[in-house]
C-alpha cells in the first residue's frame, strides 16, 4: 500500500519520469530505433511495478530489469545504460545500494535543482559567472600577459610581450568563419582583424603578439555553469533549512559532492569551449589564421595558457630561440647593402608576422645577440655617425646585455660589416643606415657656470639646457649622454608636450605607460594632463 496522499506524487511521477508527453523517459528515447526502441520507458515501467509490486525490498535490481526486458536483439549493457541514464534525469527515480532503482512519492533533489535552474536570471547570474570562470581558468598558470574580455581595440596594449586575448564566451568562433560563411562570423573576423591591427586609432607596431582565444559554437557551456549554480542554490537553502520536506532526506545528505562535481564539469567545459586560437597571417584573405586546439580537459596537468603555446608551437608559429643564420636569411633587403639592422626594426619583425613568433622576444633577442656577437656570427654597433661609422662596435668579444637596447642608435651588424669596421675600413659614400647630418639647433646647448666655486674648490657644474627637436633625439641620447657619464653626480629629466585631440587621450596614454612600463620607468616618470 502506498502512503496516505501518495497516490497523486505517483501520477506525478509517472507523467514527469515515465509517460508524460515531456517526461524524461520520452525525451531519453527520441532518438531510440530497433529492438532498442522506447527502451527508457519499459525500464522506467519495470521499476514502476518493481518497486511498488510486493517485493520485500520494493527495489528493481539490474538483474531483474534485465530477466524482464532481456530479448535475444536486446544486450544486457544497453538495459543497465538505460536504468542509468534514465535515473541521471528522472525527478523521481532513486538510486539504491550498487544496482538497484526505486520510483518514489517523493522527488529527488534534482526536481529542485531543475527548478532553481529554471528560475536563474541569464544577465545577472548565468553570464556573469561565466566570465568569471573563464578568466579564472585561463588566469591559473598563465605564463604570458592576458587580456579578457576586451571591449574594443584600444583596450589591449601594444606590447612587445606575447599576449594571450580572451574573447566574450558570447562571442563564438565557427570551422570556416575566416571565409565568410555568415553575416555574424565575417563581422566577429572583421573585429578581430581590426583590432589586431588597430590600437585605437593608432595602427599597432606589434600586431603579431596577440594571440586571439574564442569559444566553439554551442550552448553547453552556458548549460554546465547553469547547472552548478542551481546546486550552489538549493546546497545554500539546505544548509538554511530552508528547503521543504518534499525531497528525500537520503538525497539530500548527499547534495555537497553534487556541487563539487557539478562545479568541476563546468571547469572542463571551459577547456573544450574555447578550443580556437587566432592569429595574425598576412598571407590569409582577412589576414587571419585560426588554429583549432582540440579537445581539452582541466585534469590533464597543464594550464589553458600553455595549451595554447604548446599548439602553436607544434605548428612552427611559436619558438622560443633563434638561430644567427635564421635571421641572415631574413635579412630585409633594403639593409642588406649597409649590413646594418637597428634593433627596434629588428624585433618589430619578430611581432609584426614578418618573422616567427618569440616567447619573450626581449629576453631571447638580448641573450641571444650576445651569444652571436661574442661568437662572431653577426656583429653590435651603437652611435652611428654622418660617415657611417659607429663611436662603438662589438665583434667576437663579450658584450653586456645592457648593451642590446631596442632603439633606433643601436644596429646589428652582419658578420662582414662588423668586421670591416673593425679593421678601419669606412663605408662606401652614401651608404648610409640611420638620419643624416644634425641639423643646427639654435640654443641647443647652454654652458652655464654655477656660482662661483669657494676658494680651493676643484670642481664646476655644466647644464645643458634647451629645446631639442624629436628628430634627433635618440642621437642626442647616443652621442652627449655617455660623454656626461664620465662626470659625477649625473642627473638627467624629461619634459615631454603633445597636444592631442580628446577622443585619442585615453589611448596615447595607455600606450605611454605600456612604454614607461617596459622601460622600467613606472613610477619615476610621471603622466598629466592639462
Amino acid at each position: 500500500m502506498l502512503p496516505n496522499g501518495s497516490r497523486k506524487w505517483i501520477i506525478t511521477a509517472i507523467e514527469a519520469d515515465i509517460s508524460g508527453p515531456q517526461s524524461h523517459a520520452r525525451a531519453l528515447d527520441a532518438d531510440t530505433k530497433g529492438a532498442l526502441r522506447d527502451i527508457h520507458r519499459r525500464v522506467a515501467a519495470t521499476i514502476l511495478f518493481e518497486s511498488s509490486g510486493g517485493q520485500v525490498e520494493k527495489l528493481a535490481h539490474l538483474p531483474e530489469l534485465r530477466f524482464a526486458l532481456g530479448e535475444p536483439e536486446v544486450d544486457t549493457t544497453s538495459i543497465d545504460n538505460a536504468a542509468y541514464a534514465l535515473e541521471s534525469k528522472a525527478f523521481f527515480i532513486s538510486r539504491i545500494g550498487s544496482d538497484g532503482f526505486k520510483i518514489y512519492h517523493k522527488a529527488t533533489i534534482r526536481k529542485a535543482v531543475n527548478d532553481r535552474r529554471a528560475s536563474l536570471d541569464e544577465d545577472a547570474e548565468i553570464k556573469p559567472t561565466m566570465k568569471s570562470l573563464v578568466k579564472k581558468e585561463f588566469e591559473r598558470g598563465a605564463s604570458i600577459p592576458l587580456v579578457p574580455f576586451p571591449n574594443d581595440g584600444s583596450a589591449i596594449q601594444d606590447s612587445p610581450k606575447l599576449t594571450l586575448v580572451v574573447m566574450d564566451p558570447e562571442l563564438e568562433w565557427t570551422v570556416g568563419q575566416a571565409s565568410g560563411l555568415s553575416s555574424q562570423a565575417g563581422s566577429l573576423s572583421h573585429k578581430i582583424a581590426e583590432w589586431t591591427k588597430q590600437h585605437g586609432k593608432s595602427p599597432r607596431l606589434y600586431p603579431g603578439s596577440l594571440i586571439w582565444c574564442l569559444k566553439k559554437p554551442g550552448r553547453d557551456f552556458r548549460e554546465k555553469v547553469g547547472l552548478w549554480l542551481a546546486w550552489k542554490r538549493v546546497f545554500s537553502e539546505v544548509t538554511e533549512g530552508t528547503l521543504g520536506a518534499d525531497f528525500d532526506r537520503a538525497d539530500r545528505a548527499d547534495i555537497q559532492s553534487k556541487v563539487k562535481d557539478a562545479e568541476d564539469d563546468a571547469k572542463d567545459e571551459v577547456w573544450g569551449a574555447y578550443r580556437f586560437a587566432v592569429i595574425l597571417d598576412s598571407q590569409a584573405a582577412d589576414g587571419l589564421k585560426p588554429i583549432d586546439l582540440g579537445a581539452g580537459h582541466a585534469s590533464s596537468g597543464e594550464t589553458l595558457c600553455g595549451r595554447v603555446i604548446t599548439a602553436l608551437k607544434s605548428q612552427a608559429l611559436l619558438n622560443e630561440s633563434v638561430g644567427a643564420g635564421y635571421i641572415e636569411r631574413n635579412w630585409p633587403p633594403a639593409l642588406k647593402e649597409s649590413g646594418a639592422w637597428p634593433l627596434a626594426s629588428l624585433r618589430q619583425s619578430f611581432l609584426n608576422g614578418a618573422l616567427t613568433r618569440l616567447l619573450d622576444p626581449d629576453m631571447t633577442l638580448r641573450n641571444k645577440i650576445v651569444e652571436f656577437v661574442s661568437k662572431g656570427d653577426l656583429g653590435l654597433a651603437s652611435g652611428q655617425k654622418p660617415d657611417g661609422t659607429y663611436e662603438r662596435v662589438w665583434s667576437e668579444e663579450q658584450v653586456s646585455t645592457d648593451e642590446v637596447s631596442f632603439e633606433a642608435g643601436v644596429f646589428l651588424l652582419t658578420k662582414a660589416k662588423a668586421k670591416a669596421l673593425k679593421a678601419g675600413m669606412k663605408p662606401e659614400p652614401g651608404v648610409m643606415v640611420g638620419p643624416g647630418p644634425e641639423p643646427v639647433i639654435e640654443k641647443l646647448v647652454e654652458l652655464e657656470k654655477e656660482k662661483e666655486p669657494a676658494p680651493g674648490a676643484q670642481t664646476r657644474t655644466l647644464r645643458l639646457v634647451g629645446t631639442v627637436p624629436p628628430e634627433i633625439w635618440n642621437r642626442l641620447g647616443t652621442k652627449i649622454i655617455p660623454k656626461l657619464k664620465s662626470g659625477s653626480n649625473l642627473k638627467i629629466g624629461v619634459d615631454f608636450s603633445v597636444t592631442l585631440s580628446a577622443d585619442s587621450v585615453r589611448s596615447m596614454e595607455s600606450d605611454l605607460r605600456q612604454i614607461l612600463e617596459d622601460l622600467g620607468l613606472k613610477g619615476k616618470i610621471q603622466i598629466e594632463q592639462e
